[in-house]
């Protein structure tokens, strides 16, 4: 891995995120949680030097490589036509930012994401693709250790916060298991864990948009430290208007934000339409 990147003249870089996997086994393992199948399309974000694209491609029927560095994404055909010949014809590889990616962009619908992402937008990453692409039925993606554990979190503790509700919107999440410093390169200072994905259906948000419910989860997690009839009076007007909406969808206006699941935000949103909300 080093010998190819001093080739290529790539220097892994923290504006970028890079940490590239070196260790066989790892690859191994993520391509066999993820349950990849013979008739998988795979969306890989990030594939950087290509250890985890040469883990995947035996598995799947194709993977779409989906890399913002145009060097890297340059190599990566070449690095598969090196090592796995017959496997290069599975490969596309896209020289985008995964933030921008769209489903009709796409060659093809994926049906898993899996990926090794960067730490820095590892959780806008993961939301926008979920939310772009329908197809996704779910995936596997290593990210920080304590993101993880955020995003796995259950309401009702201190690691439950906005992006775990939202994420909750899209998929059932659940820590996948560790996975140490040593099998990167560079060795990044924090830990690392894999995030196990499910596509599940979104609340009943009784004809609020998921754009609404998402406002009412950013509002409440604003001011976290609050009772939601306070936290939520910039959203609703005032505290008494929160204390009648939140009423209206049968939560306590005396809760915190980090109680409610994100089937509680779905009928706060719905309840600003409600009758109920125009009481004096």
């Amino acid at each position: 891995m080093r010998a190819l990147a001093e080739r290529l003249g790539v220097r892994p870089t923290k504006k970028l995120g890079q940490n590239f996997v070196h260790d066989a086994n790892t690859v191994r393992r993520i391509a066999r949680l993820a349950g990849v199948g013979s008739d998988d399309v795979v969306l890989e974000v990030g594939p950087g030097l290509g250890s985890l694209t040469l883990a995947l491609l035996p598995h799947a029927a194709r993977v779409v490589a989906v890399e913002i560095d145009p060097v890297l994404a340059g190599a990566l055909p070449g690095t598969v036509a090196d090592r796995a010949p017959a496997l290069v014809d599975r490969l596309t590889v896209l020289t985008e930012d995964a933030l921008a990616v769209r489903a009709e962009e796409l060659p093809v619908a994926p049906d898993l994401v899996v990926a090794n992402l960067p730490y820095n937008v590892g959780v806008p990453v993961v939301l926008h693709l979920l939310a772009g692409l329908p197809s996704l039925r779910g995936g596997l993606v290593m990210i920080q250790s304590e993101v993880v554990d955020r995003l796995a979190a259950s309401p009702g503790g201190r690691e439950y916060g906005a992006p775990t509700a939202k994420l909750a919107w899209f998929a059932h999440a659940r820590r996948a298991g560790p996975v140490p410093r040593t099998v990167f390169w560079p060795v990044p200072g924090v830990d690392s864990a894999l995030l196990a994905l499910e596509r599940q259906p979104p609340p009943d948000a009784g004809g609020a948009t998921r754009k609404e419910v998402f406002a009412v989860v950013d509002a409440a997690f604003g001011q976290r430290r609050k009772a939601l009839r306070g936290a939520l009076a910039g959203w609703a007007g005032s505290p008494s208007a929160a204390e009648r909406r939140l009423r209206a969808a049968g939560v306590d206006p005396t809760d915190r934000a980090e109680r409610l699941t994100i089937a509680d935000f779905a009928r706060i949103a719905a309840s600003a339409d409600r009758p109920s909300d125009a009481r004096t």
